[in-house]
């Protein structure tokens, strides 16, 4: 009968946070990657891209998205 101690051996190497991170990670860089692509499909001069990409940063890491 188990004595509520874990086997370490059986666990997995990562910690499940460090899961958590890794997926929020890709997920940024693919939202990232995308807008990239739809900034190229609006014809926006240089400057103008550059102040979107910023902001569009700004909203990811603070995660306050807001509908219109």
């Amino acid at each position: 009968m188990s004595d509520g101690n874990y086997n370490r051996n059986l666990l997995p190497y990562h910690q499940y946070q460090s899961g958590l991170k890794a997926g929020k990670a890709q997920m940024h860089t693919l939202a990232l990657r995308a807008f990239n692509i739809w900034l190229a499909e609006q014809g926006f001069d240089e400057v103008q891209k550059k102040e979107h990409e910023l902001r569009f940063r700004e909203l990811l890491e603070t995660g306050t998205i807001q509908s219109r």
